[in-house]
């Protein structure tokens, strides 16, 4: 196994990432990427890497799903007092990362995170399926379980609960939008000399540059 970790790698020619292809606007650019991730069947395309700080320092690091982008900002949905949500309101600075391997592509972005409004994270709760919102109720995120079935338990209470009524949002459960100022998209290329070009925002204004790989 050492042996194959040391020696596995892949050469990336599937295209390239210049200045003249991309959009003037870091968000179209975003957008173009992401419906390529969408349209080439890429399972949880809309899946990014969350980084924050935790509580001791450390940077901490999750999986989750994006729910909503337009030029306002990105926008996902958990509970606020899981670990990332207690970390969100002591730091606001995250980080955002995507990456499409079969496309060999990356995005990172680097934004400021702030909760959506009640009315925002009612709607899309009220979207989701009946047990995913029972689940929001059960579960206590990031909090200790002395074992499953004391989670099991939980989600039968509030099945019975919630019996022939609509499930409501929790008030601890909804939305973060991040608002990015820097975006670096990622595209690679033959012999891990990979194209990077950066968007950030000065003075209300996006620059474009390009990054050593």
């Amino acid at each position: 196994m050492q042996d194959d970790i040391k020696h596995t790698r892949n050469n990336y020619d599937r295209n390239v990432l210049l200045e003249g292809d991309v959009a003037g606007d870091p968000f179209d650019q975003f957008s173009a990427w992401l419906e390529g991730a969408r349209v080439n069947d890429i399972r949880d395309y809309n899946a990014f890497t969350l980084s924050t700080v935790s509580e001791s320092g450390f940077p901490d690091a999750r999986i989750v799903l994006l729910r909503g982008a337009d030029k306002s900002g990105l926008t996902f949905f958990t509970n606020y007092n899981s670990a990332k949500g207690r970390e969100i309101h002591a730091s606001e600075k995250v980080c955002m990362n995507f990456f499409w391997n079969t496309l060999e592509r990356q995005i990172r972005i680097l934004g400021i995170a702030s909760q959506v409004s009640a009315e925002e994270s009612d709607v899309y709760f009220n979207s989701r399926p009946r047990d995913s919102r029972i689940a929001a109720w059960a579960s206590s995120q990031s909090s200790e379980l002395r074992t499953r079935d004391d989670l099991d338990a939980a989600v039968l209470k509030y099945t019975a609960q919630f019996e022939e009524k609509e499930v409501p949002r929790p008030p601890h459960w909804g939305g973060y939008r991040i608002v990015p100022h820097y975006f670096e998209f990622w595209q690679g290329r033959p012999n891990r000399l990979h194209d990077r070009l950066v968007y950030e925002l000065q003075a209300d204004k996006w620059s474009l540059k390009r990054l050593a790989p």
